[in-house]
């Protein structure tokens, strides 16, 4: 056996590799690092919505200004967003706490450019330094692209709360809440797509990965692939329960039916209906976006569970890579994390504290999904493909360390 297949076996994929094995090893670690400013960005979102300061803006530029500074200036501010609608329900709001909400707001903008520039700039310095590996410019171009338009979609969100139609709104004057959902699931699919290539490039060379895999048992292989699909699936459904979430937020749906499992003691409100045309309900209707949202939370807690309990069984956990184990813990744990923070939630009636810990949670949940897919990418079909057609494959072999199922 070669020495890297008894490197496979003991330490699992090589996930992060020496710079001398890969000298692009430190242009994966810094757009991990950008993953992270996003988390930031995606939380500090979460405040400034839960603190009431998304309108306290009323414009935009996309290059950023700097905030009012003098007492002339914040009382200018102040006239201009006594103009618009959210006004007419705040009239007992003061300069001072004016100012509270707009620095919320204006972080969290300038912290998305700060982000662009954190992408950017190292970017320029290792294409020069010839650090980008071969295929990955079009990705990069790729990420910037998403990053870049959340500033504009963003502003699409902003402005639904600004417009002239919303003067007579009964109910508290918010931003649309599809367009709050799409600004959080664009988000959140810019942070997967920074892992997911921080990861690869971390992981480099892959043409390792069909030599690794002909060491692997036929059992082990038809394990990974299992949990494969089951992490993909699992990390869809949890991109798709934050962006129900978001509807939730949108409607501040968390501070209604503050029970559980029930909800005012029904299984099925029966003001689940009540808008028409009925695909209203599906973004307008608290009763129906909380009660979407739990089922969706519910069936990505028990999708991480079950998954976790296949994969760590005791006659399949040896199957796997260390990495793969470590990720089937980090789903269990997270999600079951996450399921008891968003119940406590909702039945302390959604203050900041742990409403912004649990969209934080979300982020973890989503992580660990993507984690395990990531560990279990040696069970994809063209890697598979790859391996049965080397020379000395043995994948009706079970390698030693591990005991036949």
């Amino acid at each position: 056996m070669t020495s890297t297949a008894t490197s496979f076996l003991r330490k699992g994929l090589p996930l992060r590799t020496s710079v001398a094995e890969n000298p692009c090893a430190t242009t994966g670690k810094w757009i991990l690092a950008t993953s992270g400013l996003v988390v930031g960005m995606i939380h500090i979102g979460g405040v400034t919505r839960l603190t009431q300061s998304g309108l306290s803006m009323t414009s935009w530029s996309p290059l950023g200004s700097l905030p009012p500074i003098t007492q002339e200036e914040w009382e200018a501010e102040f006239a201009r967003y006594q103009t618009f609608p959210e006004w007419q329900q705040r009239k007992s709001m003061s300069l001072s706490d004016f100012k509270f909400i707009y620095g919320w707001e204006y972080g969290h903008r300038m912290l998305g450019r700060f982000v662009g520039l954190a992408f950017c700039l190292p970017w320029m310095y290792f294409t020069a330094r010839g650090r980008i590996p071969h295929g990955y410019q079009k990705k990069m171009f790729g990420l910037m692209a998403m990053g870049g338009s959340q500033g504009l979609v963003g502003w699409w969100m902003v402005k639904s709360g600004l417009g002239e139609d919303r003067r007579g709104d009964n109910r508290e004057i918010r931003v649309r809440p599809v367009r709050l959902a799409a600004h959080l699931s664009m988000a959140l699919a810019t942070y997967g797509a920074l892992l997911w290539t921080g990861w690869d490039i971390l992981s480099l060379p892959h043409k390792k990965l069909p030599e690794q895999v002909a060491t692997l048992s036929k059992e082990a292989i038809r394990h990974a692939t299992r949990l494969r699909t089951g992490s993909l699936a699992l990390t869809g459904l949890t991109g798709l329960t934050v962006a129900s979430g978001a509807l939730v937020a949108g409607n501040d749906a968390g501070r209604a039916y503050n029970t559980w499992p029930t909800m005012d003691g029904e299984w099925i409100p029966l003001e689940m209906m009540k808008l028409a045309p009925w695909y209203r309900n599906l973004t307008e209707n608290t009763a129906a976006v909380q009660w979407n949202h739990r089922v969706l939370g519910s069936a990505t807690a028990t999708t991480a569970l079950l998954i976790a309990a296949i994969g760590l069984s005791p006659n399949k956990a040896a199957l796997l890579t260390p990495q793969a184990r470590k990720g089937l813990y980090a789903v269990g744990i997270a999600a079951t994390g996450q399921f008891t923070l968003g119940v406590t939630t909702l039945l302390y009636y959604v203050p900041i504290s742990l409403g912004a810990a649990h969209q934080l949670g979300s982020i973890v949940v989503f992580t660990s999904s993507l984690y395990l897919a990531h560990a279990l990418r040696y069970a994809r079909p063209a890697v598979l493909r790859a391996a049965r057609v080397l020379p000395e494959s043995a994948n009706n072999r079970t390698p030693p360390g591990v005991k036949p199922a």
